[in-house]
């Protein structure tokens, strides 16, 4: 009895781990969010299928571990990293009055680190990830959280940016990091990171409000020693020449 949570990258093969396609090719039924489902299921001929939709995330724990119970090996994607974002935490939770069922966590390329490589090399010093989603945590808290990390002057990648609810929550944070920050402070963005449409843009931190930015957009704001090399964004780390 196993479940492994498998982190799948953006969604491409190229940009899975030999581990994640081995989780992959391994089970017996493949679970996940019907999207990541969808990404993989190519690999998985003849597996069966557990998927749900979204803000169906307990369910789907659920179900992954009933499948595990009937002696099933269950490989449960996530997009990115299983463990930033996504549903290793929660399966482990799920699963915490059975110790028989061995959780096992895959790792993945996750967006900050996929994005930061198609713009240049923008996190080679200490940085912060939040989420602008106040789905499961309160706009207070994600507040205070961009407040503090553009005071300490991390570079701050940011997740979920806007949607079609929320319309007005970046360009808060943007007005908020700018209390730290020069408007001309090097930043980008990447749009459908690994997937059909990719885009990456750099731009300044003022410019940021302005640009069409979505839910599948991975925005990165550079600290006061980001700058940009050849059209690139590069954060030093102070190595001496």
């Amino acid at each position: 009895m196993k479940i492994t949570v498998t982190g799948i990258g953006p969604g491409g093969e190229a940009f899975m781990t030999p581990q994640a396609l081995e989780a992959l090719q391994a089970c017996d039924v493949l679970a996940g969010y019907d999207v990541y489902v969808d990404l993989v299921r190519h690999l998985c001929p003849g597996k069966q299928i557990i998927r749900t939709g979204m803000r169906r995330e307990r369910e789907r724990c659920a179900l992954a571990l009933e499948a595990a119970l009937a002696g099933n090996n269950v490989a449960f994607v996530c997009s990115g990293d299983a463990g930033v974002y996504g549903m290793a935490g929660l399966m482990l939770e799920t699963a915490a009055n059975h110790p028989e069922v061995t959780i096992e966590v895959v790792p993945g390329i996750t967006a900050a680190c996929f994005s930061a490589a198609l713009l240049g090399a923008p996190l080679m010093h200490d940085f912060a990830v939040i989420s602008l989603s106040d789905l499961l945590t309160p706009w207070e808290t994600i507040v205070k959280r961009l407040r503090l990390a553009a005071e300490a002057d991390f570079v701050i990648c940011l997740y979920n940016p806007r949607s079609k609810k929320r319309r007005d929550q970046l360009d808060t944070a943007i007005r908020l990091i700018l209390e730290h920050r020069l408007p001309e402070t090097p930043s980008g963005y990447v749009k459908n990171a690994g997937r059909p449409g990719q885009e990456a843009h750099i731009c300044t931190l003022a410019e940021l409000p302005g640009q069409a930015i979505d839910m599948f957009t991975t925005v990165l704001i550079g600290n006061s020693q980001t700058r940009i090399i050849n059209g690139r964004l590069v954060t030093p780390r102070g190595y001496a020449l």
